[in-house]
């Protein structure tokens, strides 16, 4: 059985009184660009809850914030690793435990932004100390994936139909990693995860996620979707490519994973690449914003209300809020 251990550098509550920040939503929806106003509104600094932007040299397909904006406001948790080197949710709350100890230091605060709800989940409600690795059953579950490509996903909805549904049929290192706790321990992960469907928080935080309807994310995400095109995420997947490649994670990662298709020529032209990043950027809106309801007291925010709107809402305590 897995143990619950509490987020690394947790202080006690007495020490910590303020909830953190979250500013969180699905792709598309401008939670970065409001996020970034309201840092420069009270002199905060980002730290970046995305599992693609750790990755350097990936920057037009994960949207990263400009060069102008990292000037204008400090970020952090980006361009940890390469796109070829390995990276886990661990090592991601290690290193946002560290930043965020900076950040307070300086007396400044932060503000996480991003949608990938691992990330979210186990720096808030704590890690699973799961079983070790097993590279043996590791590299025979890969093999798998790779002679017959869906297999893992489809065993995993066999056996545990739960945390099939919470991970992407492309998303091997997860897809494994679930394999792995099922026949190490006989348990599924999902029922080892029970701590993420509780409304308690190792970490105090407030959490703002930014609302948009279905219509105007999927007008977005084609303007989006144009405009990576345009500046050039062929040319950044090939340089990619040639410099050491993707990791199975990274590869998988929408907008690579299917210029690197497009690229070993599966796709007939570029209108199909185009409309393929559209079509599994939807699936991932869907996925985000069905998990993101499942989150408990947040606070809705429409970008049109505005930053000020914003911080009022992430300042007033829960309890002080009317009911929606």
């Amino acid at each position: 059985m897995q143990t619950l251990t509490s987020p690394p550098h947790l202080t006690a509550p007495q020490q910590q009184p303020d909830p953190l920040w979250v500013v969180t939503g699905p792709t598309a929806s401008g939670k970065s660009a409001l996020a970034l106003e309201l840092a420069a509104a009270i002199g905060g600094e980002i730290l970046s809850m995305d599992s693609m932007a750790i990755y350097r040299r990936l920057d037009i397909g994960t949207a990263k914030p400009s060069a102008a904006d990292r000037a204008r406001i400090p970020h952090h948790l980006l361009d940890l690793v390469e796109p070829h080197e390995a990276f886990d949710t661990a090592r991601w709350c290690e290193l946002a435990a560290q930043a965020l100890a900076d950040v307070q230091a300086r007396g400044r605060r932060a503000i996480f932004v991003g949608g990938t709800p691992l990330y979210l989940m186990a720096f808030f409600k704590g890690m699973l100390q799961g079983p070790g690795r097993d590279e043996a059953l590791r590299q025979r579950l890969e093999a798998t994936e790779r002679a017959t490509p869906g297999a893992l996903h489809a065993e995993l909805t066999r056996r545990d139909p739960a945390a099939a549904a919470r991970i992407h049929g492309n998303d091997l290192r997860r897809l494994v990693r679930a394999l792995e706790v099922l026949e190490l321990t006989g348990q599924p992960i999902s029922e080892q995860q029970t701590h993420f469907g509780s409304d308690e928080w190792q970490r105090p935080c407030r959490i703002a996620v930014v609302q948009r309807s279905r219509e105007e994310l999927h007008a977005r995400v084609k303007v989006r979707t144009e405009a990576m095109l345009e500046q050039g995420l062929l040319a950044e997947t090939e340089a990619v490519e040639r410099a050491g490649g993707f990791s199975q994670t990274a590869g998988a990662a929408i907008g690579y994973a299917e210029c690197r298709d497009f690229l070993r020529g599966r796709f007939k032209d570029r209108t199909e690449l185009r409309n393929r990043i559209r079509r599994n950027t939807h699936q991932l809106i869907r996925r985000q914003t069905t998990w993101l309801r499942r989150l408990p007291d947040t606070i809705a925010c429409l970008p049109e209300a505005g930053v000020t709107a914003l911080r009022e809402r992430l300042e007033t305590p829960v309890s002080a809020r009317p009911h929606r």
